[in-house]
């Protein structure tokens, strides 16, 4: 019945954006000139528009549940994306009475959990 359910996001750098979603590892699907489709493993993705709205990016979240914590944040971390992206801030991993998770900042501000459940 069901087979995705998708979010839209902001960026304040359209360009710097798609970047660095590349280089975290999403494959682009180009939508039009001002959105693309990022996924991951063809079923997990989302819509990055040319479209910057400060209070919408600012509280802008999203959860990536993944299997290994330990080694998606050093995968992440040997990609250097907080040296390459000046604005991107990433977190080491945080205990949880649900589970672990660590943050990561893209270059807009949108604000990444990614973790896993216990």
């Amino acid at each position: 019945m069901h087979k995705s359910i998708r979010t839209f996001i902001g960026a304040k750098n359209f360009k710097e954006s798609s970047s660095f979603y590349k280089d975290l590892g999403f494959s682009e699907l180009i939508v039009s000139e001002n959105m693309s489709f990022f996924n991951v493993d063809e079923k997990l993705g989302f819509y990055l528009q040319k479209a910057f709205v400060k209070d919408w990016v600012d509280n802008s979240m999203l959860f990536l549940e993944v299997e290994d914590i330990e080694s998606y944040l050093s995968e992440i971390k040997n990609k250097n994306l907080t040296q390459k992206y000046k604005k991107v801030r990433l977190s080491e991993i945080v205990d949880n009475d649900w589970g672990r998770e660590f943050f990561l900042h893209d270059p807009s501000g949108i604000l990444w959990h990614i973790g896993c459940f216990y």
